[in-house]
């Protein structure tokens, strides 16, 4: 055997381990790939959809309202839609979001969606939060499609902490034909 093709084997192998290397990398550390499970986010993110989410959109920022994210709960991966900050007081009324008081047009929402009224009080007792706001750290999230969702509104899911968000969804990859940035 010649040197040069024990040389260029090597070569050729280095290369294929350091594409493998990089592809682990960006699906380990950047993005990840998301089935989506169910009609909680219909019609934004609708069962069997698959989803690019951004691993690496928290790492330096804070999670921002209306961001679509990939959350880990009780064990379970969800998909769902940032709607209260930190330092914020939520509640709905007669189909409409309040925001300390103001109300809020959540534009992203199908006209016939209809969100059952709750308030703060409900999602948050005083014990856990005591000045009546979301605490630091904690975000709430709803489901898009509000009657078929399991979200925030519901006491064994409560609020969702800053360590429980995964990542953003950014992108629906398939089917081909929903192909888009998400909103």
């Amino acid at each position: 055997m010649d040197l040069r093709e024990v040389t260029e084997f090597f070569r050729d192998f280095a290369g294929y381990i350091i594409t493998i290397g990089v592809i682990i990398f960006i699906f380990t550390f950047v993005v990840a790939i998301q089935p989506i499970a169910g009609n909680s986010m219909a019609p934004t993110l609708e069962d069997a959809d698959i989803s690019l989410v951004s691993r690496f959109s928290y790492l330096f920022g804070k999670p921002n309202r209306n961001d679509v994210v990939v959350l880990r709960k009780n064990k379970k991966s969800y998909v769902k839609r940032i709607v209260g900050l930190p330092g914020e007081n939520i509640k709905y009324l007669n189909g409409l979001l309040y925001i300390d008081e103001k109300p809020f047009r959540e534009t992203f929402l199908s006209e016939d969606v209809v969100t059952s009224n709750f308030l703060f009080e409900d999602i948050c007792n005083i014990d856990d939060c005591p000045d009546g706001v979301i605490p630091n750290g904690k975000y709430l999230v709803l489901g898009d499609n509000r009657p078929e969702s399991m979200d925030s509104r519901d006491n064994t899911f409560g609020l969702v902490d800053k360590k429980e968000i995964k990542g953003k969804v950014i992108f629906i990859a398939w089917p081909v034909s929903k192909m888009k940035k998400v909103r």
